[in-house]
């Protein structure tokens, strides 16, 4: 183990970021807790001043980072196995100086930590080390596949932040619910609230209180069982699609959060064994440029809906 020293930062190629994300990068191998824990104690300084994780910096900023217990292995760029990367690669369905979209696989974290060594973000650094610039511009739950946004520069990520802050991307989801959904369109607007404690199974609930969220489910089809459904969201909550769903009585195949037990004993025996939940398309603006990127689960999606339609969902 080693430990660095308290060091001054110029802010020289950052404007507009988080202060969090910053610190992701300049203290690689300290544990996100462990940065997230060091800003609320006053131990991160911005021009001497305290400041909260989500303060954006600006061009000339001085920060102070406090010493830092790191691994000797982790503060090295972690190494992802050549079949990683090889996944990986075959995964990016476009890419260009401004952009990367990825079709990311079940399973596959978007970036490091919790246990997790190497995600998308990580992989893409060392598939492309020439770009020196590699950010998520969202995030997609572990497992939940499909398409997902890499900004290749800083004028790039901050253009996407603003877009999905003001409601201008368009993002449609392909989904297995248990039970028949209702013929008609729905749309869904119950507010959600985090839940924190130990053993906290549903990590999101929704109720009266908490923040505002909105979806619309469009059904598919419905074989008696299980329903296939389109959802559009309005909102960007965690686990919105999955706790509306499941609010609404129909929960997602294979979602050990929300599911009920007997659901979960049901569906055991597809395969492969997931969530399914696929991010099938996003629509936005980039500069002058509308752009429009999907992709397709329709074969795993069927033969799921299929063996599902073969009894009755408890």
């Amino acid at each position: 183990m080693k430990q660095s020293g308290v060091r001054k930062v110029k802010v020289e190629h950052a404007e507009g970021q988080r202060l969090d994300n910053f610190l992701f990068r300049e203290m690689k191998g300290v544990p996100r807790r462990r940065i997230y824990q060091m800003v609320r104690r006053g131990e991160v300084r911005i021009n001497g001043r305290r400041a909260k994780a989500s303060t954006r910096l600006a061009i000339g900023d001085e920060l102070r980072v406090p010493p830092a217990f790191t691994s000797e292995s982790k503060s090295k760029s972690p190494r992802a196995g050549a079949d990683f990367l090889e996944t990986l690669r075959a995964s990016i369905l476009y890419l260009d100086d401004n952009l990367m979209c990825v079709n990311k696989p079940f399973g596959m974290a978007v970036h490091g930590g919790s246990g997790v060594r190497s995600g998308v973000i990580e992989g893409l650094r060392m598939l492309f080390p020439e770009r020196g610039f590699v950010e998520l511009a969202h995030r997609l739950d572990r497992d939940t596949s499909g398409v997902l946004l890499v900004a290749c520069n800083r004028r790039t990520l901050l253009a996407l932040h603003d877009a999905f802050r003001d409601g201008e991307v368009e993002k449609y989801y392909d989904l297995l619910v248990y039970g028949r959904w209702p013929a008609s369109e729905r749309r869904v607007q119950l507010p959600l609230a985090r839940r924190t404690g130990e053993g906290v199974r549903r990590l999101v609930v929704a109720g009266d209180t908490g923040k505002s969220a909105d979806t619309v489910f469009e059904r598919r089809e419905v074989n008696g069982a299980c329903s296939w459904l389109r959802a559009a969201p309005k909102t960007g909550r965690t686990h919105q699609i999955r706790v509306h769903a499941s609010a609404s009585g129909h929960a997602v195949v294979g979602d050990e959060r929300y599911a009920t037990r007997e659901q979960l004993a049901f569906s055991s025996r597809l395969r492969p064994r997931r969530l399914w939940l696929h991010a099938r398309k996003i629509e936005f603006r980039l500069g002058q440029e509308m752009m429009c990127f999907e992709s397709n689960l329709d074969a795993e999606l069927s033969a799921a809906f299929e063996a599902l339609g073969r009894a009755n969902i408890p």
